[in-house]
């Protein structure tokens, strides 16, 4: 467990040594969010947080790292750092959603290549199918998810936490190390981040948390159970991500809008807000919902089948009611939606 410390340690202090630095950067390039109508932010402020992120999770696990899980991890690399380019591309200059999604799956074909993917089916095409469109899905999901000051950001801190505990427990030093670094990183840059932020990830940041959190929840193993429970630890511990995509995806599909295309201000964020809390209650309710359900997903690491089941069919209704609620209290019906923005606001 030392090392898992030494490894959260190193990562955060290179995030706030590190943050600062890329602030100005990005002002000088022009990696700048503009306020608008839109948005909350009132004056312009810098997008390349994400950087800081990715530069202080590689050098920690560089410095600490074991080296010898270096070939296992380079397809994580590869493809984390394809997301995170492609992300600081559409910051500074917004690329069209489907060349966004081709680089986005095309990141995902690395990681499969190089052999991290879903095991837990009977046949390999649907092992394939169904990884792909995990690590897709949450890379935007954590996308979608940044649209409040320490939001995205927090929410992965929390997962990355419960994933590293999960990898301890375990026995997995390599999953483990990965979650370390990231969650070193994610809250070096939250001491920027929390609202009010003097920064934002942007999508360069968004999307390269999100992917490498989606290859770790497929590393992740649990030999002391089966994988007819454990497949659910790592949809319960990204839950909130997954919650919030699921809610803007439903909701702008009744609402006859493209859930692709069509941004807006429809998150559970924005509802929370529109209910009578102030933004950073919301982003600290949606905290204390990841570790509750981080506590969850650490009880069906030794649940039997039947209580996993179990267990997982009432996290699914609780998640049902939920999006009816949100939908009916939490929205009023408009015609067209303001655009998402690109980065917290």
């Amino acid at each position: 467990m030392a090392q898992y410390l030494l490894v959260v340690a190193t990562a955060f202090v290179l995030a706030v040594a590190g943050t600062p630095l890329i602030r100005r950067l990005a002002y000088r390039l022009g990696f700048v969010d503009q306020p608008a109508a839109r948005k909350v932010h009132q004056r312009p402020m810098p997008l390349l947080g994400g950087a800081a992120i990715y530069v202080a999770f590689c050098l920690a696990l560089v410095l600490f790292g074991d080296r010898a899980y270096v070939r296992e991890i380079a397809g994580i690399f590869m493809g984390a750092t394809l997301c995170s380019f492609m992300g600081l591309w559409d910051d500074r200059s917004p690329l069209p959603a489907w060349l966004k999604l081709i680089g986005q799956f095309i990141a995902a074909g690395i990681l499969l290549y190089s052999g991290v993917r879903v095991r837990v089916l009977p046949w390999e095409v649907l092992n394939y199918a169904v990884s792909l469109l995990w690590v897709v899905g949450i890379t935007n999901a954590f996308n979608l998810l940044d649209n409040m000051d320490g939001l995205s950001g927090g929410v992965g801190a929390v997962a990355s936490a419960f994933l590293l505990l999960l990898a301890a427990m375990s026995g997995q030093y390599l999953v483990g190390t990965l979650a370390a670094a990231l969650l070193g990183a994610c809250i070096g840059f939250l001491v920027y981040n929390v609202n009010p932020a003097t920064i934002f990830m942007g999508d360069g940041g968004a999307l390269f948390l999100g992917f490498v959190l989606a290859a770790v929840g497929i590393k992740l193993r649990f030999p002391d159970n089966v994988h007819y429970v454990t497949w659910m630890i790592p949809v319960i511990v990204l839950g909130i991500p997954i919650f919030d995509t699921t809610l803007v995806t439903l909701s702008r599909l009744r609402r006859g809008l493209n859930p692709l295309t069509t941004p807006g201000k429809d998150h559970v964020s924005h509802r929370l807000v529109r209910m009578g809390l102030t933004q950073r209650e919301a982003v600290l309710v949606l905290y204390l919902v990841g570790c509750g359900l981080g506590v969850l997903a650490m009880y069906e690491t030794q649940a039997t089948i039947t209580e996993g089941y179990v267990l997982g069919a009432a996290a699914l209704i609780a998640a049902i009611a939920l999006l009816v609620f949100f939908e009916r209290n939490g929205l009023e019906d408009r015609p067209s939606e303001p655009a998402e923005p690109a980065a917290d606001s």
